[in-house]
Formats: C-alpha cells, structure tokens, sequence
C-alpha cells in the first residue's frame, strides 16, 4: 500500500509528496479546460490565443476544448479509482488541502457519482473533505434521477418546450424553505438566491420536478 489515511502530511514521506504532487496535477487537468470554457466570448484575447494554439477557428475552439476535455476525464477517472482502491480516500490528514478535493472534483465531472458518493460521504464525515463538497455531489446525484435535490447547488440548462430557446434554472428543491438553513449546515456561504444570480440562473423556489417536464424539454 502506498499510503494510509489518518497518517499527518507534512514532514510524513516522499510517497505522501509524490501523491498530493499527482492530484494537484490531476486538478489543474480537471479545471483549466473547465475555465477557458466559461471565459470564450467574453475575454476575446484568451479565445483568439487559443484558437492560434489549437489551430482552428472560434466557432470550433469550444468543440476541440471539449473534445480534448473528455479524453483528460477518462484517464483522470481512472488512475483516482486506482488510488482509491488502493488507500481510500487521499483526505486532509495525508495531502493537505487543497489536495484533497482532486479527487472530488473528478467524480463531480465522471459518470460514475453514484458508485463513490458513500465514499464522498466518509471523507466529509470524517473531515477529510469539505462538507458541503458531499452536499454538492449528493445534489448533483438526486439531479441526475430527475428527483428534487436538497442544497440548491445544481443548475440545469434545457430548451423550453415553448420557445426552443436555451433556459438555466435551478433544478427542483425538496423543501425549498429550509434550503438556506440545510446550506448554511453544510458550509456554503452563500444562499440559493445569492447562488442562482452568481450563475446567471432562475430560481424558483415552488417549482417542482413534474412541473420543469411540463416546461423543458427533458
């Protein structure tokens, strides 16, 4: 085994070293793609310096981000299963934050939430991960099976039935006037409504699963 949870970070060993160095790394892969994604259009030199880079057109650079995007979360996917088959979750107490949310950060972006959210949960239980990461991947969880998610993190973007035009909302919210009590529990700073204008999202706190259906395309 490589190396075990619980054991302290710093000053421990090289091999603790070369794993927070091999998660930051799987970070950055994770991210950068991510961020250059949310800035194309509005930062013009970034969009035409990496339309030199990649050597294709702005009408084609997010498609060739994305693209490559895809091939980084499938080898990412893999070598985290492999750490956590090996040692389980690689928490504070071994690499240190913000080490420990690479890992997280790379099922959040994978299809496989389902089969490691337990494992989410035990990091966050255990302080090894924040808590309101768990809370994150919980909703984004309840949001894939189209069921009402608990925290309001997850923001959906459909066509509207009506118009065909590209709407992002809030997805449903069980509860919806207890979400900013449950949020403040789990750590976020800020409230759902405060959440939904930083990501440009409609919020509507009555609105329920069957109702989204009737009005998106789903």
């Amino acid at each position: 085994m490589l190396f075990a949870i619980g054991l302290p970070f710093y000053g421990y060993s090289q091999q603790n070293m070369r794993l927070k160095s091999e998660l930051d790394s799987m970070y950055v892969l994770d991210q950068r793609n991510r961020e250059w994604l949310t800035k194309l259009g509005n930062n013009q030199p970034l969009t035409d310096s990496l339309s030199k880079i990649y050597k294709v057109d702005r009408a084609n650079l997010a498609g060739r981000l994305w693209a490559e995007q895809t091939k980084i979360d499938t080898s990412n996917i893999a070598r985290a299963e492999a750490i956590l088959k090996e040692g389980g979750y690689p928490g504070k107490s071994l690499v240190g934050t913000p080490s420990n949310e690479a890992i997280f950060y790379i099922i959040q972006h994978s299809g496989k939430i389902d089969t490691y959210l337990p494992v989410i949960k035990k990091a966050a239980d255990e302080g090894e991960l924040p808590f309101y990461q768990y809370a994150m991947m919980l909703d984004r969880s309840l949001m894939y099976s189209r069921k009402p998610q608990l925290y309001g993190t997850q923001v959906s973007c459909q066509p509207l039935k009506s118009t065909k035009q590209s709407r992002c909302f809030v997805w449903p919210i069980a509860n919806a006037k207890e979400v900013n009590k449950r949020r403040k529990q789990a750590g976020f700073e800020l409230t759902v409504e405060e959440n939904a204008n930083r990501l440009n999202a409609a919020y509507e706190p009555g609105s329920t699963v069957d109702a989204i259906r009737k009005m998106y395309a789903l």
